[in-house]
């Protein structure tokens, strides 16, 4: 296994390292949302330690992906344990793809990695005889974003990670709010009941117009040319192509369309927004706050914002996590 450097705690601005957990557990983290796992070890400063990224066995059944994962996370436990032989770990956090029940700790249905009613939490408690939690990747974005992040200093917050997939995590009177596992799923809102068919089987969902490989998709259709990124089809439209500025400004409209939905029920304080556009900076948010404003009337205006924390900040979350399994 190839672990990367030790990460330092940076210094508090956005980044692709991780802001500084604090002092505390130490703790094992693990993010088994796609083929490949992102595992790391905090210390009891909270820093990260022996960052990697390995593949998961491909197996061919429920039963064995269930298997074949916890091994691997068994396997990652003794190669910290051998890689840093100082510091033992006091809890685990495992964080995934799908419908998850935070609280309980189940994976109730994750298509992609054949996951049905798997009592992830128990399993890996019995495991690795630690203390341990299973949580939504997603929501575990908005764990650190609520806790150390852009949204620390409110009590009611939406954080939405942007990527191959789109999703919310909610954060109502300072407590997280999950709906059993079924909340947050801003990427199956529906923002054009005649748009395009989703994977979900709906058709017009956010997620077949905001995500990544919706502008790529959408540009091809229009075009039919392949672009390798969505990156480029920004690019392209800063060029004066009206196919790229079309699938830019049709995404910037869909997603302000969806945050104005969840202003009008939630009144949030602060949309944090994490991935994928997001990484556009002002070039993303001012016609987005533009278009948000346009379609609020009375509403509470939220803060729009972006992330502090970069693509680690799934294994952050999952560290808080972990450190709360051992209360």
């Amino acid at each position: 296994m190839n672990f990367e450097d030790s990460v330092k705690p940076p210094v508090a601005s956005a980044s692709d390292q991780p802001w500084p957990l604090g002092p505390g557990a130490a703790v094992l983290t693990f993010d088994v949302s796609g083929p490949q796992t992102k595992a790391a070890l905090f210390d009891t400063d909270g820093v990260m330690l022996g960052l990697s990224r390995t593949l998961i066995p491909s197996p061919t059944t429920a039963r064995d992906t269930t298997e074949a994962l916890l091994a691997h996370v068994e396997d990652l436990t003794t190669q910290f344990a051998r890689d840093f032989p100082l510091v033992t770990p006091s809890a685990a956090g495992l964080i995934g793809a799908g419908i998850v029940d935070d609280r309980e700790g189940i994976a109730i249905l994750s298509a992609s990695l054949r996951w049905a009613n798997v009592h992830y939490k128990n399993l890996a408690q019995h495991r690795l005889q630690l203390p341990s939690s299973f949580s939504n990747a997603a929501r575990a974005v908005g764990e650190a974003e609520f806790t150390l992040g852009a949204g620390r200093t409110h009590n009611n917050v939406v954080v939405i990670k942007l990527g191959t997939l789109i999703a919310a995590s909610l954060f109502i009177d300072g407590r997280s709010h999950d709906g059993g596992g079924f909340a947050g799923g801003l990427g199956h809102t529906i923002v054009n009941p005649q748009g395009d068919r989703c994977v979900c089987g709906s058709r017009g969902c956010l997620q077949t117009v905001a995500s990544n490989g919706a502008l790529l998709s959408r540009y091809t259709d229009l075009t039919g040319e392949t672009l390798a990124t969505w990156e480029e089809v920004l690019a392209q439209s800063r060029q004066s192509n009206a196919a790229a500025a079309r699938v830019w400004n049709e995404a910037l409209d869909a997603l302000a369309l969806a945050i104005s939905h969840v202003t009008a029920v939630l009144a949030p304080e602060a949309v944090v927004i994490s991935g994928g556009l997001a990484h556009a900076g002002e070039e993303f948010f001012a016609p987005l706050r533009r278009r948000l404003d346009g379609l609020l009337s009375f509403h509470r205006r939220p803060l729009l914002t972006p992330a502090l924390f970069g693509r680690h900040a799934g294994l952050v979350g999952a560290a808080l996590r972990a450190r709360a399994a051992m209360l």
